[in-house]
């Protein structure tokens, strides 16, 4: 976890207390569990609510001898309990903990980041209808191919966004399994009640099958979605940074008042937002395949996965945290340029409606073939002038063109590229 890429709310669920609290929970849920069933004194359970208590740094103390963590905690919360504490961890095993409490922190960790996805469609919707019209040039190759809008770049965004967020919440619900079978998951020592009370209380789901630890396909399966969405936000960070390159300055991360684009350039409005969120969602898919990796674990448990997730499990989703919600301010602010928009698709001397004169010459008796080569004959003229020359104008003059003037006016209408942007604006959005 790095300071500079980590927001608070996420950070907290990350923390040693926070874990530790969350192990006193299950530990004291899943002893409520066994005094209901008669197991173990409800005076035991009781005290353990009333009395219970830990330090992290005696925590810590009692590990450096023991080299357990899950009995060094046991071991702290006892000297406070006192004798009741003996019933504690009843026919538990360290990982019906360890992994109980992984789900509930990724179950937490995602009801941020789901939030976070919440924040940026709102914004991303915004943006989209503020430019649902403004045209703009389509790109293929990052070469000019055929107009759209930058409201439909937006709205492409929203639904890709949209879509990560169903999947995140599938992977929420598919991680968050609460596992309390005790040795090799049989219950032999443990009633399966104990595990569904434990699970009711901290609004998880009983794992069908835990081997004493929960199958790792969920956690390779939510990380695994962290990537995706990653992915998504290096997507539309790249746009961005594609947009302000100084040959392009269709639109802009903004400048805030004193910023100070490099050290020795005084003039440099450096794309640097969009930049560090392509880093970023680089170490996230980092993290997909050691988990991954942790999937084959031996027979009915090893801990090969435990140190993994201890780095993954945080970083992951505090990265994506802090990611997402730069993506946000970065869309919130961003500058746009309609003017440039629209130059830089004229730039090419009307290039971008060819298509448009290729279909009409099919429809007038031209077999594609002639068609193709008629236009782009002249296409390439445009090219080579580096769009000084008019395509509308060089085919107007060309005696193998039998479209008339007013045919050939209606082809480089920018008007009909655009007659769409409604349909597909209630695709994503809804009916207005």
């Amino acid at each position: 976890m790095v300071p500079r890429y980590s927001r608070p709310d996420m950070v907290a669920i990350w923390t040693p207390e926070a874990r530790f609290q969350i192990w006193f929970e299950i530990e004291a849920h899943a002893t409520d569990a066994l005094a209901e069933l008669g197991v173990v004194p409800k005076e035991a359970a009781a005290a353990i609510w009333e009395k219970g208590a830990f330090e992290v740094d005696r925590i810590d103390e009692i590990e450096r001898e023991t080299k357990h963590d899950v009995i060094a905690f046991l071991t702290n919360v006892a000297e406070h309990v006192g004798p009741e504490a003996r019933f504690m961890h009843q026919g538990m095993t360290s990982s019906d903990v360890l992994d109980t409490c992984l789900a509930v922190q990724l179950a937490k960790a995602s009801d941020i980041l789901i939030a976070d996805l919440d924040a940026l469609l709102v914004v991303l919707e915004r943006r989209a209808r503020e430019h649902k019209m403004t045209p703009t040039i389509g790109r293929s190759h990052g070469i000019h191919a055929e107009p759209v809008t930058f409201g439909l770049k937006l709205a492409q965004a929203h639904a890709e966004f949209a879509r990560n967020r169903a999947r995140l919440v599938a992977a929420r619900e598919d991680v968050a399994t609460c596992a309390i079978s005790g040795a090799v998951g049989t219950f032999a020592n443990i009633d399966p009640f104990v595990e569904e009370y434990v699970a009711g209380k901290l609004g998880l789901s009983v794992e069908p099958v835990s081997t004493q630890v929960i199958p790792r396909d969920r956690h390779a399966m939510f990380f695994a979605t962290l990537g995706v969405i990653a992915s998504s936000i290096e997507r539309l960070a790249t746009e961005v940074r594609h947009l302000q390159r100084t040959e392009v300055l269709e639109a802009e991360e903004f400048f805030s008042p004193g910023q100070k684009g490099s050290s020795a350039m005084p003039h440099k409005r450096n794309p640097v937002l969009t930049e560090n969120l392509t880093g970023l969602a680089r170490m996230v898919r980092g993290y997909v395949t050691p988990a991954m990796e942790n999937v084959a674990l031996w027979h009915e448990r090893d801990i090969s996965h435990s140190s993994v997730e201890r780095y993954i499990g945080p970083d992951a989703t505090i990265t994506l945290d802090f990611a997402l919600a730069r993506l946000t301010g970065v869309m919130d602010k961003l500058v746009v340029y309609p003017e440039r928009m629209l130059k830089n698709l004229n730039k090419m001397g009307g290039l971008v409606h060819s298509q448009r004169v290729l279909l009409a010459l099919t429809q007038a008796g031209v077999s594609r073939e002639d068609a193709y080569r008629l236009v782009q004959r002249n296409a390439m003229k445009v090219w080579d002038s580096d769009g000084a020359l008019s395509l509308l104008e060089l085919l107007k003059a060309d005696p193998d063109v039998t479209l008339s003037d007013a045919e050939l006016e209606d082809k480089f209408d920018l008007g009909y590229h655009l007659k769409h942007v409604d349909t597909i604006f209630a695709r994503v959005f809804g009916a207005a």
